[in-house]
């Protein structure tokens, strides 16, 4: 399967400021494009490219005074399979866990793990370890969590999520992320692109997704409370420990988004394929 994806976004700048991107496809994937994955700029920009501290592309963009444009548009090879599962996989005990994931266990800014250890174990520490516990956890954020775009809230966390019950995919995963955390399996959230691909198309507008991924026997594995289901065609942009590590633009200084466009499509499938709204 082959996807063709991208994006537009475009911000109106005070004076001239730095701007810092996470939408580069992680590196993980990059041996899948067919084509390149290369930022455009509509005026002329510096442009550089860093990794962060978990190994995500980081582009850094020197922004005029002014209206500017920032795109790109890729196409990239997929298996076309849903997300991997393995019902059988372990959960390890802390103390056979590789030094690399720990720091997926620890709170973090939107992840209050000591604010929501007691609720986890209340309610999961009677579930079988491993696949069986994350998927109960799964289930938990899917049912309780009303999905909504027009409630979104930048500041909101994994507790306030627990208890307004409302959010959208960010929110989702941050509170899955929490209860796995608290309950001693590591667990990174993930954005990156996810259309409509072996599912029915909803009719909004795209949006970049989030989603989680924990670690079990035999590696990470992905989940997505907000869907609960295995997808077709995810497209990793960014991994971190919550929505804080992968902000998607960083504007160092006065600056208005005018333009937010992102698409996905399965190329020859013969019509668009749109996201559920982050």
């Amino acid at each position: 399967m082959q996807i063709r994806a991208g994006y537009r976004i475009s911000f109106n700048c005070l004076n001239p400021m730095p701007i810092h991107l996470r939408l580069s496809v992680h590196p993980d994937r990059r041996g899948d494009l067919l084509s390149s994955d290369t930022l455009v700029t509509s005026a002329p920009a510096q442009v550089a490219e860093d990794r962060d501290e978990f190994d995500n592309i980081l582009t850094r963009v020197q922004a005029p005074a002014g209206l500017i444009t920032l795109s790109t548009n890729f196409v990239i090879s997929d298996s076309g399979l849903p997300d991997a599962q393995n019902w059988a996989a372990r959960q390890f005990d802390v103390q056979d866990l590789p030094g690399e994931v720990l720091p997926f266990l620890l709170g973090s800014r939107y992840c209050e793990t000591d604010r929501l250890s007691g609720l986890a174990w209340s309610l999961f520490g009677g579930t079988a370890p491993g696949w069986a516990r994350v998927q109960s956890i799964v289930d938990y954020v899917h049912q309780r969590i009303r999905f909504d775009y027009q409630q979104a809230r930048p500041t909101r966390t994994a507790e306030e999520t627990h208890e307004e019950r409302v959010g959208v995919c960010r929110d989702f995963a941050h509170l899955a992320v929490t209860l796995c955390r608290a309950m001693n399996i590591p667990a990174r959230y993930c954005t990156g692109y996810l259309g409509d691909i072996g599912v029915p198309a909803v009719d909004a507008p795209m949006d970049f997704s989030a989603w989680f991924e924990v670690y079990l026997e035999g590696g990470w594995f992905t989940f997505d409370a907000r869907h609960n289901k295995p997808r077709i065609g995810r497209i990793v942009i960014a991994r971190g420990r919550d929505a804080m590590d992968v902000a998607m633009t960083h504007t160092f200084g006065t600056a208005w988004m005018t333009e937010f466009q992102v698409f996905t499509d399965e190329v020859g499938a013969g019509s668009s394929s749109l996201a559920a709204a982050e």
